[in-house]
């Protein structure tokens, strides 16, 4: 009984979000684009990064560049992102929750941290990563609170 009732949550929360589109993350970015190959790695999900992998996706934002709510939202608290003082520039981003998801925007510097943002409204300002990884595509780092979800599922 436990095991059927589990499963059928499991599926519940499944259809939940079947279907759902992220819409224009990035204001120099209408068309959502990927980070790809750069001297600093690759963005998408489930890439390499030395001895971990990587568990969200990157679409690219141009330092200072307007962020948008991808979605209706409920803004969650700020995420900080590093624990090295050496990335401070970088070290923000907002937990979301809306459409039954959950997740988060790294190197976003959030206009408020708790209430709600409707999908296509600023949510903040994108962080000076260049600052910290000269040469790599900046972007805007998407990752799912249950880090096994990979987010290009909600993504064009």
């Amino acid at each position: 009984m436990k095991r059927v009732l589990i499963s059928t949550l499991l599926l519940a929360a499944l259809c939940v979000c079947e279907g759902i589109q992220f819409g224009q993350l990035c204001s120099g970015n209408p068309s959502n684009r990927r980070r790809t190959q750069d001297i600093w790695g690759q963005g998408q999900y489930g890439a390499g990064r030395g001895g971990r992998t990587h568990k969200g996706l990157d679409i690219v934002c141009g330092d200072g560049d307007t962020v948008y709510a991808p979605l209706d939202v409920t803004l969650h608290g700020k995420v900080i992102v590093y624990t090295d003082p050496a990335k401070a520039a970088i070290n923000s981003g907002i937990n979301l929750r809306g459409e039954g998801l959950c997740f988060k925007l790294f190197y976003v510097d959030p206009v408020k941290t708790s209430g709600k943002i409707l999908k296509g409204e600023i949510l903040g300002t994108m962080l000076p990563m260049q600052s910290v990884y000269p040469g790599i595509h900046s972007h805007v780092h998407v990752q799912m609170c249950d880090k096994t979800i990979d987010p290009t599922l909600y993504f064009n």
